[in-house]
């Protein structure tokens, strides 16, 4: 790197360097930040969500259908994890019933969600 120095005082002041080698201090810098995003991201051990998942709450469906299916389980299977009848979630899940705190908190517990998350984003806080 050729940079010249420039002194007020008798201390550095500036650098000046050729515009090519600025833009490459740049990139780099920008890539040190990325690794440092990804770094923290890494850290923190939150879970990343499939676009498809996100996809399918943004486009409104039911959070409760879209978390049990991610999960991988059928109605049948949630149900018995959290002490309903199948009948019961079917309806939830079609928004026909709303369930208690109480097993709104079971729910998102087997899903492994925030209790927020089983609720549609327009009822939830999104925009």
């Amino acid at each position: 790197m050729t940079a010249q120095v420039i002194k007020r005082n008798g201390k550095p002041e500036w650098a000046v360097l050729p515009y090519e080698e600025y833009q490459a201090l740049l990139e780099k810098a920008e890539m040190l930040d990325d690794i440092a995003a990804y770094d923290k991201a890494i850290a923190a051990d939150e879970e990343n969500i499939p676009q498809e998942v996100v996809e399918s709450l943004v486009a409104g469906e039911n959070p409760l259908k879209v978390w049990r299916t991610y999960r991988g389980l059928t109605q049948a299977q949630l149900a018995e994890q959290v002490g309903l009848s199948q009948s019961h979630l079917v309806t939830m899940e079609k928004g026909e019933r709303k369930g208690t705190i109480k097993v709104l908190k079971r729910i998102a517990q087997t899903l492994r969600v925030d209790i927020d998350d089983l609720y549609p984003l327009s009822e939830g806080g999104g925009e």
